[in-house]
């Protein structure tokens, strides 16, 4: 009888052991939340898919990019003159999330639109036309499976200081993320975090460029300049400016518009900034119904302007040069036209268009960057290059693209040595981003990010015992184990006699 109640005991003990520790340590359910960000930019659109656990921290979710997918074909605002196309033009993104995106989550899945300086300049230009895009888009966003949030112009200060968020964000400034990252980015964010606090943004886009940093020093100057976000339970009071018809389509054009200036009246126009060979047409008027380049409108004895490549980068730089106006300053510093800049302040991440450009011209690099004399001198041996010679060896790439690289490097260089004055020993502290970890360089997951403060924290999956009660049961099915083991063996190892005493 004994023998039998020793064994029940050992056995339920050894069952009750298992299943509190089976019990307490099976995995959790994962409780994540989605949203959707467009980025409906000059020249095309970008859906993001973000998710985040619903549990947040310090009142900002922890948001990654799952899914992006590019939309066909232009900008929202290339569709002015067929407004009713630019939602329907939205359908293939949308339909790529919900696959990505589980069903029972689709109607919960915030869904935000935000346009950018192309949108901007429609508004200006047509401001009717822009409310219809608008419009077209909404509607078919409300008809996805998601939640509308809404579809919006956003301010060039939005996009900066969003930007500005995702690139402090990625690179782990307000806390410490942990990516599976190359270990040439492990080395930069090491060197990144140890020099400052928060790295500067430097975004350029097709129709707008933006600078955004937290100065050493924040005199109250431009109080228009600067704005304040609360991230992780640390304020921030961040400078930043966008620059409207200063994205390099945008720039091109007022080029354009200024070597018309300064022409005679000659339907050719030998430009600097194209590859010596490449020819273009363009209609001016067309040309000057664009808010960046109608206050240079003239009148001209022909309706379309013919150019031709001249390929030298030292003339196309000067030329450049004339967009930027450092004759007033208001302030106690400028970058150009009269716009307050404080002190240059720490590392900058430039994405987007930087990126691009500097990428295609091999001057992009994880570890060291390329110093300001190699950039120039790499910008200028290409711009040298014969039309003839680079179309076949980059066949692959779009030729309006391929056309303007040239002067895409050369703005660059302009633009930030000269508008925004980065010197020789400061350029090596801009670090030309795409991607960082999994998640694309760019204003959206800032805004995502921002945006997830507004989106109730829930209770996190909890085991079923608290810590406490866990272990006290853990001990006490082990000591009733141990116990009933113990009488076993006392059992069957204690003499004959007291064996037989016992039975």
């Amino acid at each position: 009888k004994i023998l039998l109640l020793l064994g029940f005991l050992s056995t339920l003990a050894a069952v009750a052991l298992i299943a509190v520790a089976v019990t307490q340590n099976k995995p959790l359910p994962k409780n994540i939340k989605y949203g959707i960000v467009l980025d409906a930019g000059s020249s095309h659109t970008n859906l993001y898919v973000y998710d985040w656990p619903a549990e947040k921290e310090n009142d900002t979710g922890v948001v990654q990019q799952v899914e992006v997918c590019k939309v066909e074909g232009p900008g929202i605002s290339g569709y002015s003159q067929a407004t009713e196309k630019a939602g329907p033009s939205l359908m293939q993104c949308l339909r790529r999330a919900e696959e990505v995106i589980p069903p029972s989550q689709h109607p919960e899945t915030p869904v935000y639109l935000g346009a950018t300086a192309g949108m901007r300049l429609l508004s200006l230009e047509n401001k009717d036309a822009a409310d219809k895009v608008l419009s077209s888009v909404e509607k078919t966003l409300r008809s996805a499976p998601f939640n509308f949030q809404g579809a919006r112009i956003i301010s060039g200060q939005e996009e900066g200081a969003y930007g500005w968020i995702t690139i402090n964000y990625l690179l782990g400034s307000f806390k410490q993320v942990q990516y599976q990252c190359q270990s040439g980015w492990r080395k930069f964010l090491h060197i990144l975090k140890s020099r400052s606090e928060t790295s500067g943004a430097l975004d350029l886009g097709g129709a707008s460029t933006q600078i955004t940093f937290v100065p050493d020093e924040t005199p109250y100057e431009s109080p228009e300049s600067w704005l304040h976000f609360r991230l992780y339970g640390k304020d921030y009071k961040v400078y930043t400016h966008s620059f409207l018809c200063y994205g390099k389509d945008q720039a091109l054009q007022q080029k354009l518009a200024w070597d018309l200036q300064a022409s005679t009246s000659n339907s050719s126009l030998l430009d600097p900034c194209f590859h010596r060979g490449y020819q273009r047409t363009i209609n001016l008027s067309d040309f000057f119904r664009n808010p960046c380049t109608s206050a240079e409108k003239k009148q001209l004895p022909f309706n379309q302007l013919h150019i031709q490549g001249e390929g030298d980068y030292q003339k196309c730089r000067r030329n450049i040069l004339n967009l930027f106006n450092k004759t007033n300053c208001p302030y106690s510093s400028c970058s150009f036209n009269g716009i307050y800049l404080p002190p240059l302040q720490g590392d900058f991440g430039a994405f987007s268009a930087f990126y691009f450009v500097m990428n295609f011209l091999n001057l992009t690099n994880e570890k060291i960057p390329v110093p300001l004399d190699k950039v120039a001198s790499a910008i200028q041996s290409f711009c040298a290059r014969p039309w003839q010679e680079v179309k076949p060896e980059y066949h692959q790439i779009k030729e309006k693209y391929l056309s303007e690289y040239c002067f895409s490097g050369t703005y660059i260089l302009s633009l930030l040595q000269n508008g925004y004055e980065f010197t020789e020993e400061n350029w090596q502290r801009i670090h030309f981003l795409g991607k960082i970890g999994s998640s694309d360089a760019g204003w959206t997951l800032g805004y995502m990010l921002n945006l997830t403060n507004m989106i109730p924290a829930e209770e996190p999956a909890v085991p079923p015992l608290s810590h406490s009660s866990y272990v006290g049961l853990m001990v006490l099915c082990s000591l009733v184990l141990v116990s009933v083991l113990l009488l076993a063996w006392l059992l069957f190892h204690k003499p004959k006699c007291l064996q037989k005493g016992i039975v």
